[in-house]
């Protein structure tokens, strides 16, 4: 197989951009919220260009200190982040949100990268900083629908405990939708991107096998930890009218 990747021209990628003001019109025109998709979109792509030059810089540097200040970020961006249609109690909750997706995050990272993986050097940035990426990036957003479906149901005077179970399996759906479609309806990213580099479908698939592991495990425990930390005090108050 070949190991060459196809290099995408900037021209080329531009068309990528159609089908997404598509829907940013739609959005617009029934809710008239397209602006905030328009402004995700730039940050996006400002985001992940500066990303860019920002990794050779981590891949060069070889330093533990240098990776672990990258993950700090990670974590705190990530829980402001999933907390983002919260509008009460925000900056309680995020104390919360940061401490569910830094147990539930880091305990899987750490079991995939120094067990699954043997990383040496343990703080190898071209492995742990994209596994981290994805192992946050679904804790952040199990954490999200957690809160926003707790949210929900405690202002519907659920009880808690009720609501809690509720919002711990709304957390979940996206994720086990993943499991169920892997493989039959998609492709995911990591196994994408090895064969399309030229590596083989029978190595790449032991790979996402350990991303689906730990994506979910990062998704349930974080979530689990969120709300589970929201007890004491009997969770989120129902806004008043």
């Amino acid at each position: 197989m070949s190991n060459s990747v196809q290099i995408i021209p900037f021209t080329n990628l531009a068309l990528a951009f159609i089908p997404v003001f598509v829907v940013a019109g739609i959005l617009y025109k029934w809710t008239a919220e397209g602006s905030n998709t328009l402004y995700a979109v730039f940050r996006m792509l400002v985001q992940l260009l500066l990303i860019g030059y920002f990794l050779i810089f981590i891949f060069e540097s070889d330093s533990g200190w240098v990776v672990m200040g990258v993950l700090v970020v990670m974590l705190c961006t990530s829980s402001w982040i999933a907390l983002r249609t919260i509008k009460s109690h925000r900056l309680l909750l995020y104390k919360k949100a940061f401490y569910a997706i830094t147990l539930g995050g880091g305990i899987t990272l750490l079991l995939i990268t120094q067990g699954v993986l043997d990383l040496n050097p343990w703080y190898s940035p071209r492995y742990l900083i994209p596994l981290a990426g994805m192992i946050f990036a679904n804790a952040m957003n199990s954490v999200s629908l957690a809160a926003e479906r707790l949210t929900a149901e405690m202002q519907r005077d659920v009880q808690y405990e009720k609501a809690r179970n509720i919002a711990f399996r709304a957390s979940l759906i996206p994720i086990t939708n993943s499991l169920f479609a892997v493989g039959l309806v998609s492709l995911p990213g990591m196994m994408t991107g090895q064969i399309l580099s030229g590596i083989s479908p029978l190595i790449a698939v032991r790979y996402q096998i350990m991303v689906m592991c730990m994506v979910f495990a990062s998704a349930g425990i974080s979530s689990a930890c969120f709300l589970k930390l929201l007890e004491p005090q009997y969770m989120i108050q129902p806004t008043e009218e």
